[in-house]
C-alpha cells in the first residue's frame, strides 16, 4: 500500500484539512482565542483579520512548496525553506512538536469525557488512541477524508452557537469594557495574530506538505488554502463574539465555550462535549500522520509498526496529564514556529524562481 495515496485533493477537502488540522482542544474551548484576541476587546477583531490572512498567505505557501517539491513529508519543505543547519533544528523541533501534540489531543479527551461523564481517565485515553490509530493505518485518504467529514458539522454549530448569541445574548459596553481588564497572552493585537499563526502553522505544516505534493493543480491549492483561511477566521470570529457575550463567567473556565453553550441549554452543552472530542480527534490523526511520515525512511520497520509504537508511547504520556503537557509544551511549539514563518517568508521572496513560486 502507498502509504501517501490519494486522488488529488479538491478546493473542499483541503480547506476542510487545513481547518481541522488547527481546530484541536485549544481551538475548539475557546481557551486560544481568549488568550490570543478576545482580551484586545474590539481591537482583537484586527488580530483575526489579520491571523486569518497570515493562515491564508502561509498555508498557500507551504501547499505550493509541498506540491514543487513533491513532499513526502514536512521535512523537504522545511529544509528548502530555512536551509540544512536551521532547517534540520526546526525537523527536529516538528518532530517534537506533533508527538507532544498528539499525547496532548489524547490527555486532553480523557480529562474532557471524565469532567463531563465521569468516565475514567483511561478509558477516554484509550479511546481516542484507538480511533486516531485505526485512521491513520488506512493513509493519507482516509485522513483527509476522515477531517472533511468531520469539519462541516463542527463549524455549522460554531455558528448555531453565535446566532443564538447574537440574537438572544447581544454584546454590550459592559462586557466590551471587562475584556480590557483581562491579561492578554501578548503586548498588542498585531503580535498576538503573529503568534497564534505561528503556533498552529508549526502543527498544520506536516500535514499541508504530502497534501501539496498529491494535488494536481495549483489553482487549487490557492482556493483551497483562501477558503481555509477563510473558514479559520469566521470560527475565531464565532468564538470570540460568543466568549465576549458571557465574558465575566467564560474568562473564569478553563473551557470557555462550555460555559457559552450552558448558558444556552444543558442539552447544547452535552452537544458541544462531543463536539469538543470530533475537533480534537481532527487534529489528533493529523499530528499522528505528521509524526509517522517523518520516519518514512525507516526500513527496519514497517509503516504499521511505527504507528503503532508511536500511539502506544503517546498513550502513556498522555497518562502524565492534560494540563501539566500543555505547560511544557506550547512556549516549544511558539519558538519553533516564528522561526519556521521567517523560513517561509525567506522561500517565498528570495527562492521563487528555483520553485517558479
Amino acid at each position: 500500500m502507498n502509504y501517501l495515496s490519494t486522488n488529488g485533493g479538491s478546493i473542499f477537502k483541503i480547506a476542510a484539512t487545513y481547518i481541522g488540522t488547527i481546530v484541536g482542544a485549544g481551538f475548539a474551548t475557546g481557551q486560544e482565542v481568549l488568550q490570543f484576541f478576545t482580551t484586545f476587546g474590539v481591537m482583537g477583531i484586527w488580530g483575526i483579520l489579520l491571523s486569518s490572512l497570515l493562515f491564508f498567505f502561509f498555508g498557500y505557501t507551504i501547499l505550493v512548496l509541498g506540491h514543487k517539491l513533491q513532499a513526502n513529508s514536512y521535512v523537504t519543505v522545511v529544509r528548502h525553506a530555512n536551509g540544512l543547519i536551521i532547517g534540520s533544528m526546526i525537523d527536529i523541533i516538528i518532530t517534537i512538536i506533533l508527538f507532544g501534540a498528539l499525547a496532548t489531543m489524547i490527555a486532553g479527551t480523557g480529562a474532557i469525557l471524565y469532567e463531563q461523564f465521569n468516565i475514567p481517565t483511561i478509558i477516554g485515553t484509550i479511546f481516542m488512541a484507538i480511533i486516531t490509530l485505526v485512521t491513520v493505518l488506512k493513509g493519507l485518504t482516509i485522513v483527509v477524508n476522515a477531517i472533511s467529514y468531520v469539519v462541516p458539522f463542527l463549524f455549522a454549530f460554531m455558528l448555531f452557537v453565535t446566532l443564538f448569541s447574537l440574537v438572544n445574548n447581544s454584546l454590550s459596553q459592559e462586557e466590551i469594557n471587562f475584556t480590557r481588564t483581562l491579561e492578554s497572552i501578548s503586548p498588542n493585537w498585531f503580535m498576538s495574530a503573529i503568534s497564534y499563526t505561528a503556533l498552529n502553522l508549526i502543527i498544520a505544516i506536516a500535514i499541508l506538505s504530502p497534501l501539496g505534493a498529491k494535488t494536481k493543480e495549483r489553482k487549487t491549492l490557492f482556493w483551497g488554502a483562501l477558503v481555509g483561511g477563510l473558514g479559520l477566521g469566521i470560527s475565531i470570529v464565532a468564538i470570540n463574539y460568543s466568549i465576549m457575550t458571557t465574558i465575566m463567567d467564560s474568562s473564569l473556565a478553563e473551557v470557555p465555550m462550555l460555559t457559552v453553550t450552558h448558558n444556552i441549554s444543558p442539552l447544547l452543552k452535552l452537544l458541544f462535549t462531543i463536539v469538543l472530542v470530533a475537533q480534537i480527534y481532527t487534529t489528533a490523526v493529523s499530528n499522528l500522520f505528521g509524526f509517522v511520515s517523518r520516519f518514512s525512511f525507516v526500513k527496519n520497520l514497517s509503516h504499521k509498526s511505527i504507528i503503532i509504537l508511536t500511539t502506544i508511547t503517546a498513550l502513556l504520556m498522555g497518562q502524565i496529564g492534560f494540563s501539566t503537557i500543555i505547560h511544557y509544551f506550547y512556549p516549544i511549539v511558539g519558538y519553533g514556529g516564528a522561526i519556521l514563518l521567517i523560513g517561509l517568508l525567506c522561500s517565498w521572496f528570495f527562492k521563487r524562481k528555483e520553485i517558479s513560486l
